[in-house]
């Protein structure tokens, strides 16, 4: 079932990507349908693990409030919240908070999201870069994907502005993300190995029902 879905991804793509009259040479068309089902099984790949499409109660917000830390180095915590939100047959679970300093001129914020249910190809289309890989640099800074004990995770930094995002994919459904201001991403990374991975791992299956 899952393999038909991604052929019929891959089939809209390409008819959008086509002319109304351009008629594709046999030898192309060959050639497509080696992508196809390089494709089909690509996505197979990449899916396999997700929760999407069974029934999962997300982890309480108040356990991942629990994993964020009171402080970060010299940056006090200022507000932390969570929330659970079920919708449409979707349901997730965040908390996050806010750490600066007492002059509020260096700020870290960490997020944990619980994709539950959607924890899929559907969750991911707000991640698309794990399913890519990247590695962009400029003048003014650089963005990547890369692994972060052992997670796919994205980086992306501005040397000009000291601004950093860091987002990790957690056991196929956890999201961790640091976000910094005025700091190195070495302080984003460090302010992001507080949080317990092992634990996000722990919940890997919680409250999923075959």
């Amino acid at each position: 079932m899952k393999r038909n879905i991604y052929l019929l991804i891959f089939f809209t793509t390409l008819f959008f990507s086509c002319g109304e009259k351009k008629e594709a040479p046999i030898d192309e068309l060959a050639n497509k349908s080696k992508d196809l089902e390089e494709f089909a099984d690509k996505m197979k790949e990449v899916s396999e693990g997700f929760t999407e499409g069974k029934k999962v109660n997300p982890v309480d917000f108040r356990e991942l409030k629990a994993l964020l830390p009171e402080a970060i180095a010299s940056l006090k915590r200022t507000d932390i919240e969570g929330e659970k939100v079920a919708a449409m047959g979707m349901n997730i679970s965040t908390a996050n908070a806010d750490y600066s300093d007492d002059q509020n001129n260096q700020s870290i914020d960490l997020k944990i999201t619980d994709m539950g249910n959607i924890a899929g190809l559907s969750g991911l289309a707000a991640y698309g870069w794990y399913m890519v890989d990247i590695d962009k640099e400029n003048e003014t800074g650089y963005e990547k994907t890369t692994t972060f004990k052992g997670n796919k995770a994205y980086e992306k930094y501005n040397n000009q502005d000291k601004y950093g995002e860091l987002s990790i994919l957690v056991a196929k459904r956890f999201v961790v993300e640091a976000n910094g201001n005025n700091v190195s991403m070495n302080e984003i990374k460090a302010a992001a190995e507080m949080i317990d991975f092992g634990k996000l791992e722990s919940w890997k299956d919680f409250g999923v029902e075959q």
